[in-house]
């Protein structure tokens, strides 16, 4: 990715296979900021993304602070005048907009490298990150309440914990991920999606409720339980010194029937049709599919695309635990119905 000086600018070497190009930063953002849908400063770490390409590349990122749904009806809604470069969010999001026809074929260097699953062969989105639904839980408080760790969602329907339960509703990405884990756990399907309604009618009545900023209220206190991803707790526990190590706990869980409820969720990025900075979003993608970029995800425990040809920390859960609970759908399939499953899930749970 190295680049040449000259007197226009400094030139990179982007892309892979048909998508190998040559960009200059005399193209790149000055008087602006790069644009790009759902890189939010306090999500996986991309501050440090952010920061870091900034440093080695002179660019700065716009901060788009919203969910990965929020995101792609924004870009449905400006087709015709993209205000931004590139998604970047869910997968089965990103899918949704190459359906739409909202973005544009480009294959990042190390395009190679990812798994086969994990992107489409048009080059229009490819997986970077993966995380796993999970409980984030305040040990401490668990304790005080003579409450055992959690092992499956069932547990989670005790008084105790549902009164102060924080979870997202499924037009968030994480939220989905959390519906589809419950409704596995509880015997549902793509199909079906009873269970999960049945069970959020039940802990709303129980205490619990759907917001999107909780964690400030974790580390206080008010919140003894939040649902999101492994990586949310762990970078919580690890990286956090508002609230003491020994006090977080992170559970996968599963269903009382041994069903599997640790949804797997895929995340990735598409450029964008007519992209009003295709140079400079070019080399950010390349940047954040490098081992180096993929390193910033690491970091903060979630699970690079790469994550094979990396040394992962000991402070992930034991890979048994992941294979006890963890589960994927097709994600054509949850792509074909994804909107249905949020609406029935919206309109039975009332959210």
């Amino acid at each position: 990715m190295g680049g040449d000086g000259q007197s226009d600018g400094e030139t990179y070497e982007v892309g892979y296979g048909e998508s190998q190009t040559t960009v200059n930063s005399a193209n790149f953002p000055t008087d602006e900021k790069l644009y790009v849908y759902a890189v939010q400063s306090g999500w996986m770490n991309w501050p440090s993304v952010m920061q870091a390409f900034k440093e080695q590349y002179g660019v700065e990122l716009n901060d788009d602070d919203r969910s990965s749904g929020e995101a792609l009806q924004d870009a449905r809604s400006n087709a015709q005048n993209p205000t931004h470069s590139a998604f970047n969010g869910g997968y089965s999001y990103a899918i949704q907009a190459m359906r739409d026809g909202l973005t544009q074929a480009y294959k990042p260097a190390n395009w190679d490298k990812v798994p086969e699953n994990a992107k489409t062969d048009n080059g229009h989105c490819t997986g970077t990150r993966k995380v796993t639904t999970a409980l984030t839980y305040r040990k401490d408080i668990y304790d005080e309440r003579g409450l055992d760790e959690p092992e499956t969602w069932e547990d989670l329907l005790h008084p105790d914990i549902m009164q102060d339960l924080a979870l997202q509703t499924p037009q968030a990405a994480v939220g989905l991920a959390a519906a589809l884990s419950i409704n596995n756990a509880r015997g549902g399907s793509l199909d079906d999606v009873q269970p999960v309604i049945d069970y959020y009618n039940r802990i709303q009545e129980g205490g619990a409720e759907y917001t999107d900023n909780f964690l400030a209220q974790f580390t206080r206190g008010e919140y003894s339980s939040f649902i999101r991803y492994d990586y949310s707790g762990l970078d919580l526990k690890y990286n956090n010194d508002d609230v003491a190590e020994e006090n977080v706990g992170v559970a996968l869980l599963s269903g009382e029937n041994g069903n599997k409820g640790a949804f797997n969720a895929l995340y990735g990025y598409a450029m964008l049709a007519n992209a009003p900075n295709p140079e400079a979003v070019k080399l950010f993608m390349d940047y954040v599919l490098s081992i180096e970029g993929q390193q910033h995800f690491l970091d903060a425990y979630a699970r690079p695309i790469r994550a094979s040809e990396m040394e992962m920390p000991d402070e992930f859960p034991d890979q048994s635990t992941y294979d006890r609970t963890e589960f994927t759908v097709d994600q054509t399939e949850l792509n074909d119905k994804q909107e249905g499953i949020i609406q029935d899930i919206t309109r039975g749970a009332g959210l």
